[in-house]
C-alpha cells in the first residue's frame, strides 16, 4: 500500500520504520525537517517537509494515489484536520489518527475515523488497522484493547452456529443485522445469507477473527 504518515515523532517514525520493512510505499510529512533524523540513514521511504493538511505538501507525497492516510503529530486539533482533508477532499480509504484527549473520540467517531490513543500500544494498533481494514472498529473501549467490529459473513458460512466463531476472552458475537432487523443470537442461532454480525473483539485477535471470515472453521 502507499501509506502517507503525518508525524515524525516517536510513533510516527516506528511506524513508517516498521512498514516499510513490510515493503510499503511509506511518504512522511512533518513540518519538522530536523525530525528526519528518527529515520535510519536506509530509510527507503520518501520524507517531506511542511503540514499534513496543505494540498501542495499532500499533492507532493501523492496523497491522489494514497491508500492509507495516517495522522500521529503531537497535536488533535492538527490531526482532526488532517484526517477530514485526507477523508472528504481525498477520498482515501483507509484514514486513521492518534488522539490525546480521550474527549475527542466521539468527535472522530461521528466523522468515521478510527482513532487510536496511548504511545503504549498505538503503532501496533494502527498496524492492526491496516490489516485487518475490513474489519473498522464500530466502538472502542479503554484505550482500545476491546473493540465492536461489525463484517458480513462469508456465504460458505451460512449454516453454522454463530457460537462456533466465539473464542473465550478473545471474540464474542454480541448481535445480528438480518433482513434489516437487530437481533440476539441464542446459543443455537445459526447464521443465513447476508447476516451483518457484530463482535466484540480483543484488538490483538483481529488477525483470528480475519480468519475465520476468511476460510471455512476447521480448515
Amino acid at each position: 500500500m502507499r501509506i502517507i504518515i503525518m508525524g515524525c515523532g516517536r510513533v510516527g517514525s516506528a511506524l513508517a520504520i516498521q512498514l516499510t520493512a513490510e515493503g510499503h510505499d511509506i511518504r512522511v510529512v512533518d513540518h519538522n525537517p530536523k525530525s528526519h533524523r528518527l529515520l535510519p540513514a536506509n530509510f527507503t521511504g520518501q520524507f517531506h517537509v511542511g503540514n499534513g493538511y496543505n494540498r501542495a505538501v499532500l499533492a507532493a507525497a501523492g496523497i491522489e494515489q494514497a491508500d492509507a492516510f495516517i495522522a500521529v503529530t503531537s497535536g488533535d486539533n492538527t490531526n482532526i484536520v488532517a484526517a477530514r482533508t485526507a477523508r472528504e477532499t481525498y477520498r482515501v480509504p483507509i484514514v486513521i489518527a492518534r488522539i490525546y484527549d480521550p474527549r475527542r473520540a466521539d468527535i472522530y467517531r461521528e466523522l468515521g475515523i478510527p482513532t487510536v490513543a496511548s504511545v503504549r500500544w498505538t503503532v501496533h494498533q494502527i498496524q492492526q488497522m491496516l490489516l485487518h481494514r475490513h474489519l473498522t472498529p464500530e466502538l472502542t473501549f479503554g484505550n482500545g484493547e476491546t473493540v465492536l467490529v461489525r463484517s458480513q459473513l462469508p456465504t460458505y458460512l451460512t449454516g453454522r452456529r454463530l457460537s462456533e466463531f466465539e473464542v473465550d476472552g478473545e471474540i464474542r458475537v454480541v448481535e445480528v443485522t438480518r433482513g434489516g432487523r437487530s437481533l440476539l443470537p441464542a446459543n443455537g442461532t445459526v447464521a443465513e445469507p447476508d447476516d451483518l454480525v457484530t463482535f466484540a473483539v480483543g484488538a490483538t485477535a483481529l488477525g483470528r477473527l480475519r480468519g475465520f471470515l476468511g476460510k471455512e472453521l476447521g480448515t
